[in-house]
Formats: structure tokens, C-alpha cells, sequence
């Protein structure tokens, strides 16, 4: 392998890793997002909300194994420094993931006494999965340091990732269902917009103001005008997205879509704004990804799997939303 190559490889293999860990927000984030509201909805309600991502919800999670894979298999250093620094959290979320999975299916079959007690564990299990994926990334930001201060922006990346994952996940039932749960979810959506504008502030604030290496990279000129579209199209989206939330609903559902759409398109921007922040590091000022990056020949054959693997989960992907597409019907098990 020449030099050419050894540069460009772990390039791809990190775009292919955000891809998919971007995928797996946005498709995940919004399932998480209904799990959460569970909290705020009657029995009835709760069954349209299980219906709507009962088609869907287990395959979302394809995307974390995947993004997970490729660092474990493309940036191996980075793996190990990764995943030892959050033993805690991931741990945590897996045991969250299981529970979610356990609930799902059981409230489908268990007896109407102990459906709500599957419902609020479902929930639980989707709050402590956002909370912990929130916390996660607040710790890889600050670069995993101990300090006081990183462990409070941690938290404060937890509250506003799930925050993030409620207005996606109300803003898939305003397109999904209708009548009351579409109107109910319209206000969730209305304060789910409120914290996750406030959250990205509030990161956007925090993060240049702790790491001056961010801080140069975005207000440096001319990177400060070449940048300014990022947080200018994250304001028009959220705008907009509030705006069309005061027209909902609508007849014939007119525009029920643009919520998910800017929804999804604000988790494009932010991710956009951090993979541009901590480019070319795997892991924020410590290991960049040529460093962390196994052999060229290794990357290679891994490359031509991926070749193989990312298509098929895209097509099926995209088969299955296609299928189930329109307003969501009752979820039955024969």
C-alpha cells in the first residue's frame, strides 16, 4: 500500500462510521423519542404510539452496531481509549436497550393488569437509553476529563440529546397517527423544539469556550463566514418547524411532514457542526484517525465488506419504510 492510500483509507472509514452513527440518531432518536412520551399519554394513546414504531424499531438499531463495528475494526486504538472511558455509560445503555426489547414484546402479550407496568418500563428503559447516549457523547466532547466542569456539560449533553430525541419522536406521530394523539403530539413537539434549541445553544457556548483549538477553528477568518450557513439553516429550520407546529393539524394532513423533515434536518446540522469541530481526531485532542487506524491492507478487505454490507442495510432499510409508509394501523402478533 502507498502513502496515497494510507491517507485516504481511514478518511473513508470515519465518514462511513458518522454516517452511520448519524443514521442511527435520526432513526432510533425519533423510536427513543415515543418511548419518552409514553410518560404523557392514556392506554389508548399508548397503543397507537407502539403501532407506529412497531414495524421499525428493531432494525434502527442495526445502525449503532454498525457505526460501533467500524470503530472497533477500522480505528481499534481508538476503540479501546473509547470504550474504556465509558465502560459505565455503554453498560448502563445495553441494560437500558435489553429492557426496551423485553417490554416491547411482552406488553403486546401480558395480561391487561400488567400492560402499564411493561409501558412504564418501556419508558425507563427509553429514558435511561437517551440519557445515557447524551452523557456519552458530553464525554467524549470534553475529550473524557474528569473535571467538575466536564461533568456537568455531560449532563447538560444528556438532558438536551434527549430532549433532541423527544422532538423527533413526537414529530414522527404528528406525521404518523392523527385526531387526539396527532394534536397531543403537536404540543409535545412545541416543548420538545424549546429544550433542543436551548440545549444546542447552550453546547454551541460551552464547547468553543472549553477547547481553544473549536473555539479557533470556527472563528477564524475566513472559517467564521465559510461556517455561518450551519447555525444560520439550524435557526430558519427551528423557525420553521415552530411555525408549521401552529398550523397543525391541518385538513387532509397538509404539511404533517415538515416537523420530522426539519427535525431530522437539525440533527444533519448539528452532527455537521460537530464532525467539523473535532475533525481529524477519533478521540477529541488525544488520537487523530491516521493514528488510530489499523493497517491499510486490513482497512482494504474490510472496505470491499462494506461495500457489500452498507447497501444491503440500506436497501432494506428503505424497503421497510416504503412498505409501512402512511398513517401507522394497529400493531397485532398472531
Amino acid at each position: 500500500m502507498n502513502m496515497q492510500t494510507e491517507h485516504w483509507l481511514p478518511v473513508v472509514f470515519i465518514g462511513l462510521m458518522g454516517l452511520s452513527i448519524l443514521i442511527y440518531a435520526i432513526l432510533d432518536g425519533y423510536d427513543l423519542g415515543v418511548g419518552l412520551l409514553m410518560a404523557d399519554a392514556s392506554v389508548a394513546h399508548r397503543d397507537q404510539m407502539i403501532a407506529s414504531i412497531g414495524p421499525f424499531w428493531d432494525a434502527n438499531e442495526t445502525w449503532l452496531v454498525l457505526g460501533v463495528g467500524i470503530l472497533l475494526v477500522a480505528f481499534p486504538a481508538a476503540h479501546g481509549m473509547v470504550l474504556t472511558s465509558l465502560y459505565t455509560p455503554v453498560a448502563i445503555m445495553l441494560a437500558a436497550l435489553i429492557l426496551r426489547g423485553v417490554s416491547f414484546e411482552f406488553r403486546v402479550k401480558a395480561r391487561v393488569r400488567y400492560k402499564t407496568l411493561w409501558d412504564r418500563l418501556f419508558w425507563f428503559g427509553s429514558l435511561i437509553t437517551a440519557l445515557s447516549q447524551g452523557y456519552m457523547l458530553g464525554r467524549y466532547i470534553t475529550g473524557f476529563e474528569d473535571s467538575t466542569g466536564a461533568q456537568l456539560f455531560s449532563l447538560l449533553s444528556a438532558v438536551c440529546v434527549t430532549a433532541a430525541y423527544g422532538l423527533i419522536g413526537a414529530s414522527w406521530l404528528i406525521m404518523k397517527t392523527s385526531e387526539t394523539l396527532q394534536i397531543k403530539a403537536v404540543g409535545w413537539a412545541r416543548h420538545g423544539l424549546y429544550f433542543t434549541v436551548a440545549g444546542l445553544l447552550a453546547v454551541s457556548i460551552v464547547n468553543p469556550w472549553v477547547n481553544s483549538r473549536i473555539f479557533d477553528k470556527w472563528f477564524s477568518w475566513p472559517n467564521i463566514l465559510l461556517l455561518s450557513p450551519l447555525p444560520l439553516l439550524t435557526a430558519f429550520t427551528a423557525i420553521t418547524i415552530h411555525r408549521q407546529l401552529k398550523k397543525l393539524p391541518r385538513a387532509h394532513d397538509a404539511g404533517c411532514w415538515i416537523p420530522f423533515a426539519g427535525s431530522v434536518g437539525i440533527f444533519i446540522l448539528a452532527f455537521t457542526g460537530l464532525a467539523f469541530s473535532f475533525y481529524p481526531y477519533v478521540v477529541p485532542d488525544k488520537i487523530d484517525i491516521w493514528q488510530a487506524a489499523s493497517a491499510s491492507e486490513s482497512l482494504m478487505v474490510i472496505l470491499w465488506g462494506v461495500i457489500v454490507v452498507l447497501p444491503a442495510i440500506l436497501t432494506y432499510t428503505a424497503f421497510s419504510y416504503w412498505i409501512f409508509r402512511g398513517k401507522s394501523t394497529p400493531l397485532q402478533y398472531l
